[in-house]
């Protein structure tokens, strides 16, 4: 068990947006707000997966909607605390812990936020070892764990509690209402036993990613190669190097929608890109091929800050890298592929491991 101060915050935030693969919400948003907790309520907690008690329960907190309106609407109010409060009133047991439900962006320090509020621990884990745009798309999926009693809440006071038959209905119904709640809105899900949580823990990733935004802080004060320290911090692979020249970005269905196009620069000169993404990276394709799918991590980064740029705020001119990262590999057996596979997105391709796509890729090459 342990406590995080400011600058731990702040690391956790930066190193969730680049596991957040472009989604969870804008990191920047979320610090503001967890920092603000720190100050009025006390420390959030951390504790490791193994410190929860089997018969205890946790549950998961999580921005639902698009990305784009939350850097309108700063939906991280009292609304929070009415979501867990309409999940306590249905739910009747009390929380022993909150779990993230996903490493990216704002559902991660959104964790350490309520867990400040109420006094409870985070434990260092979460259900993706990502993000991802929908509900279902959880570890917990994949050892049949119910989403269910699933709380939502708004800024005016709204709440409503879903008991849905499956993942799938959560997802449709909860959407639904985060739509009506101004697309974005405070949820709260998947509560269920310490031990089950155990089982299907991606462990240690609030470490990870406090470990990777404490690197590149470090790479920055020491006038380091940020690009460099994220590849060796993450086992990643760079993609590719260019410059954003297009984005098409819609918001439809309670998601935001679109691509990015880039002009390759130094070893990926006259080469071009595209990321496609749904909230999150999905595809990168180089010259017309894939070099990187879900459920492996897509992530865009500043070239001379090694800030991850999430989907909301990809624009014209900036000078980034395509860094992939592989996933978890709870993800990558058959179970886990067909949940959060390139199939469920709609893209007629099987998967293939990024290492493996790559080395096809420099085999290519040389």
């Amino acid at each position: 068990m342990r406590t995080l101060d400011e600058q731990q915050i702040r690391d956790v935030a930066r190193g969730a947006a680049v596991l957040g693969t472009g989604g969870g919400g804008d990191p920047y948003l979320g610090t503001l707000a967890a920092v603000d907790a720190l100050n009025r309520t006390g420390p959030p907690t951390v504790i490791e997966v193994d410190e929860l008690t089997d018969e205890g329960y946790v549950a998961s907190l999580a921005m639902v909607g698009a990305p784009v309106p939350l850097v309108e609407k700063f939906s991280l109010g009292p609304e929070l605390m009415e979501s867990y409060a309409a999940l306590r009133d249905q739910f009747r047991k009390p929380l022993e812990a909150l779990v993230p439900v996903e490493i990216g962006g704002v559902n991660t320090v959104i964790a350490l936020i309520l867990g400040s509020r109420l006094g409870i621990p985070v434990v260092d884990c979460d259900y993706m070892g990502r993000a991802y745009p929908e509900v279902p798309l959880v570890t917990p999926t994949l050892y049949g764990r119910s989403a269910s009693p699933f709380a939502l809440a708004d800024e005016r006071g709204n709440k409503v509690v879903i008991d849905a038959v499956d993942n799938r209905w959560a997802e449709r119904i909860g959407r639904t209402v985060a739509i009506e709640f101004g697309a974005i809105c405070p949820g709260m899900m998947y509560p269920m036993l310490g031990r089950h949580a155990k089982e299907a823990a991606i462990r240690g990733t609030l470490s990870l990613a406090e470990t990777i935004g404490r690197c590149l802080r470090d790479a920055e004060s020491k006038k380091e190669d940020p690009i460099a320290v994220l590849l060796k911090v993450t086992r990643g692979i760079e993609l590719f190097r260019g410059k954003i020249v297009d984005v098409q970005r819609r918001t439809q269905r309670g998601w935001s929608l679109g691509d990015a196009t880039l002009e390759g620069m130094d070893d990926f000169s006259g080469s071009r890109m595209v990321v496609r993404f749904q909230n999150e990276n999905l595809i990168a394709e180089l010259d017309q091929k894939v070099v990187g799918m879900v459920p492996d991590l897509i992530t865009v980064i500043d070239s001379q800050t090694g800030q991850a740029i999430t989907t909301e705020r990809l624009h014209y001119g900036f000078r980034v890298i395509i860094l992939g990262i592989p996933c978890d590999d709870q993800w990558r057996t058959p179970a886990g592929v067909a949940l959060g596979g390139p199939r469920h997105f709609g893209y007629d391709i099987d998967y293939v491991p990024i290492e493996r796509l790559n080395d096809r890729r420099r085999e290519t090459s040389a």
